[in-house]
């Protein structure tokens, strides 16, 4: 299949057809508090424009027998987080010149459509190096978060480029799916934690600070100290990662710019200009107690 482009013009043309004023959000879930600065950028923009959002989630497996409930036939265009659309139903929304932007995930090979997301795989090597080289923390378990996200993929690299560049093996044994979601990540963990032939680990990497808060409470319902037997860190620096106790080290990503320019790219294609091409925002390192860190430290 040849690569398919964005007509501008084309979309422009619709926009004028349709004057529906609104765009849409399609989601995967809202059960995160990772969505509240995303949705703080992303409404700034819209009402910013004058325009209404139209925000929906879709689930995956309803995918073969419900189509998408915002798409072309209610919206001038629309922002797709993560892995909310396959790609056969982006290919036919393309086809018709529908405008849109991809969100925390960058398009199938063979499409070409714009997209925002946030720095994955160095920033997690960094983190996991800090904790191996020095807390000294080599028996980390790794929290996947949903198999087909792309940040999920992207941060399990980081953590494996970590091990293999530090010496230490890769054990499948110390990888769990915690779904960056609280409860997914605490019912993954105390499952682990209750089986009495477990391998032994001094660190926890959750993937999200969301899925931090289901390993904080597995961890403290089974006696164990946070940092002092088990480091933990996250990632996002969600509002309450400050006050968690001890207060979380994290990977500080801009979710509330991604948003914000996510929906920028997305108006520009509705007024028939170009945004080409993945917007990659930087993320950094924030130190705190839970690795074992004293006090809050400057970004690596």
């Amino acid at each position: 299949m040849g690569e398919l482009r964005y007509t501008p013009h084309a979309a422009a043309r619709q926009l004028a057809t349709r004057k529906t004023h609104a765009v849409g959000l399609l989601l995967n879930n809202l059960r995160n508090d990772f969505f509240i600065p995303f949705l703080t950028g992303v409404e700034g923009i819209v009402r910013k424009k004058g325009y209404n959002l139209i925000i929906a989630t879709y689930l995956a497996d309803s995918r073969d027998t419900t189509p998408p409930p915002i798409g072309p036939h209610n919206t001038d265009g629309m922002l797709v987080f993560s892995d909310g659309l396959d790609e056969e139903t982006l290919v036919r929304f393309q086809s018709t010149g529908f405008p849109m932007v991809l969100v925390h995930s960058t398009p199938p090979p063979s499409l070409s459509i714009p997209s925002v997301t946030v720095e994955n795989v160095e920033i997690t090597r960094r983190l996991i190096e800090h904790l191996i080289h020095v807390h000294h923390r080599r028996r980390i378990l790794f929290l996947r978060g949903p198999i087909h996200q792309e940040d999920s993929s992207l941060r399990e690299a980081g953590y494996r480029a970590a091990l293999e560049a530090s010496g230490i093996p890769f054990d499948e044994r110390l990888m769990l799916t915690g779904g960056f979601e609280r409860g997914i990540a605490y019912e993954a963990l105390s499952e682990f934690l209750s089986n009495g032939d477990r391998v032994e680990f001094d660190a926890v990497f959750t993937g999200s600070d969301d899925a931090a808060i289901g390993v904080f409470r597995a961890l403290q319902q089974h006696d164990i100290q946070i940092p002092e037997e088990v480091s933990v860190a996250g990632f996002d620096d969600l509002g309450f990662a400050h006050y968690l106790d001890p207060p979380l080290s994290t990977v500080r990503a801009p979710t509330e710019s991604v948003g914000s320019i996510a929906t920028e790219r997305l108006f520009r294609l509705l007024e028939g200009e170009t945004a080409d091409g993945t917007v990659v925002l930087p993320t950094e390192i924030i130190l705190r107690r839970s690795c074992g860190c004293k006090l809050e430290q400057p970004t690596l």
